[in-house]
């Protein structure tokens, strides 16, 4: 019983990983196709997000399987708590791809205000975030998470700065309207992504310390 139940807890981290490379890449091609405006790097990862969809299902039974097997130790159960968690996160960071993705092919050209906008600076965030957030999952690594959770503190701030600045554009010009609210909705779903990334992060140091953090005041006590 013990080696089926090894062999499933290392299929478990296996296909937890290839979701992770997945929805990385998924996340990086959506905006992209923004930046670029490129209509196929769009429909690519519309086209890819049933992947995804599939990865969630078989990482979902895997975890079914586990608890049904035996009484893991404390390590494995957390592991397999938290598996579930985290590939519900990662569902959700491919659904905020596709739907950027889908708000990329409702332009027809970026405004002219887009070089005001924090765009290229919220999105290495975004993207920063969720590659620590991996790198923290695949290396056991409670500092990466830190930084993680950190970073979530500035990408809040800058969304909030520039959808201030797209909400006065509306009021300045009708014609600004459509593309603003575009824009808008875009950078909420950065938003999100970095609230998923974060709480990744947090199922991690779980993972790794058994402890849980619901607040930053929780880091701030592990770190004094």
């Amino acid at each position: 019983m013990d080696r089926i139940f090894d062999f499933h807890i290392e299929k478990l981290k296996t296909r937890l990983i290839k979701m992770c490379s997945l929805v990385d890449e998924q996340v990086d091609f959506a905006i992209k196709s923004i930046e670029e405006q490129n209509r196929e790097l769009a429909d690519l990862v519309i086209s890819r997000d049933k992947i995804v969809d599939k990865y969630d299902i078989k990482i979902e039974r895997i975890c079914q399987k586990l608890f049904a097997l035996n009484q893991p130790v404390a390590m494995d159960l957390r592991l397999v708590m938290s598996a579930l968690k985290i590939n519900s996160n990662l569902e959700r960071i491919g659904d905020l791809a596709k739907n950027i993705a889908h708000q990329s092919k409702d332009f027809e050209f970026l405004p002219n205000y887009f070089n005001r906008l924090h765009y290229s600076e919220i999105t290495f965030i975004v993207r920063d975030m969720i590659k620590k957030a991996i790198d923290a999952f695949i290396t056991n690594d409670s500092e990466l998470v830190r930084v993680v959770i950190k970073s979530d503190d500035k990408l809040d701030e800058l969304v909030k700065e520039d959808s201030k600045y797209l909400i006065e554009l509306m009021h300045e010009s009708k014609n600004n309207i459509n593309s603003a609210i575009i824009f808008y909705q875009v950078f909420q779903e950065l938003e999100r992504l970095g609230d998923h990334a974060t709480n990744i992060a947090e199922e991690v140091f779980f993972i790794v310390k058994a402890q849980l953090i619901k607040h930053r005041n929780d880091l701030a006590d592990q770190e004094s």
